[in-house]
C-alpha cells in the first residue's frame, strides 16, 4: 500500500480558500497528479484543501471522500510566547520547547500541563483512530507499534490535509513524537510526502517515508514554492518571523 499526502496551496487563511498563487499550485499539482495512478481520495473538510483537490478531482474526473477529521490538528496548547490564551498545539518557539524531555517522547509528548490541560492527546487519539480504522478497511490493521497484514495490495490512498496534520499522520505511522515533526520539518504549500508499507516478514507491515514535501511539480513548472511553509533563514531577514 502507498499513502500519499498532500498539503493544500498557498493559504488565503482569511477566507478559508486559496490564494491566486496557491490556485496555480493547485492547477500544476492537478498535471503532477494525473500521471500518478490512484484508487482512493480522501479530502479535509476545510475549505483551503477541498479547493486544492477540486482541481485534481475535476482533472480526474474523480470525487473524493471528505473526513471532518483531516481537517487541521485541534489540539491546542497554552505556550509561553501566547499567554493570552491556548494556542495552536505546534508552531512553538524552540527554547519553550526543546528543554522538556517529554516533548520528545512518542508516549510522554502530551503529559506537560502546557498540553494536558487543553487534551491535545484525546486530539491527536481521534484523528489517529480515525486514520488506523481507514487503514484497516484497506487490509492494514494496527498491532501495537506495526500493523497486521489482513489483505496485502498495492493500493494507493491520496490524502488532501495540512501540515499541522500531516505530521500527525506521521508521527503515528513511524512511532514518533509529533511535536519532532512539527519542528524539524517543513512542507510546503501543495507539497507532497509518499508513504509506502514494508512487509519484510509475512503478515507484518510497518511504514516508511521515502519522500517528504516534495515540490518537484512547481519547480518543474520554473516556480518558486510558497514561502508560506517557512519562518525567517536570518532574523534580519524580509521574511516571516
Amino acid at each position: 500500500m502507498k499513502l500519499i499526502i498532500i498539503r493544500h496551496g498557498d493559504p488565503d487563511y482569511e477566507h478559508d480558500s486559496l490564494t491566486e498563487t496557491g490556485w496555480h499550485e493547485a492547477e500544476l499539482l492537478a498535471q503532477r497528479m494525473a500521471k500518478i495512478p490512484a484508487d482512493y481520495y480522501y479530502i479535509s473538510c476545510l475549505g483551503r484543501a477541498r479547493d486544492t483537490a477540486s482541481c485534481t478531482m475535476k482533472k480526474l474526473g474523480r470525487e473524493g471522500e471528505v473526513f471532518d477529521w483531516l481537517q487541521e490538528f485541534r489540539g491546542r496548547a497554552l505556550k509561553p510566547d501566547h499567554p493570552e490564551g491556548p494556542d495552536i498545539a505546534w508552531d512553538w518557539l524552540p527554547k519553550d520547547w526543546t528543554g522538556e524531555d517529554r516533548y520528545f517522547d512518542m508516549e510522554r509528548w502530551f503529559e506537560p500541563e502546557a498540553m494536558a490541560q487543553f487534551e491535545a492527546k484525546k486530539e491527536y487519539d481521534w484523528v489517529c483512530g480515525n486514520l488506523d480504522a481507514l487503514l484497516e478497511k484497506h487490509g492494514y490493521r494496527r498491532k501495537g507499534r506495526y500493523y497486521e497484514v489482513l489483505k496485502p495490495n498495492h493500493d494507493t490512498l491520496v490524502f488532501f490535509c495540512h501540515f499541522g496534520l500531516e505530521c500527525v499522520l506521521l508521527s503515528h505511522l513511524i512511532n514518533v513524537s509529533p511535536m519532532v515533526l512539527w519542528h524539524g520539518f517543513c512542507a510546503a504549500p501543495s507539497s507532497v510526502t509518499t508513504v509506502y508499507t514494508e512487509e519484510r516478514e509475512k503478515g507484518i507491515a510497518s511504514f516508511r517515508i521515502s519522500s517528504f514535501g516534495d515540490v518537484s511539480h512547481l519547480l518543474n513548472a520554473g516556480e518558486e514554492p510558497s514561502f508560506h511553509a517557512r519562518f525567517c533563514e536570518c532574523f534580519d531577514d524580509d521574511t516571516q518571523h
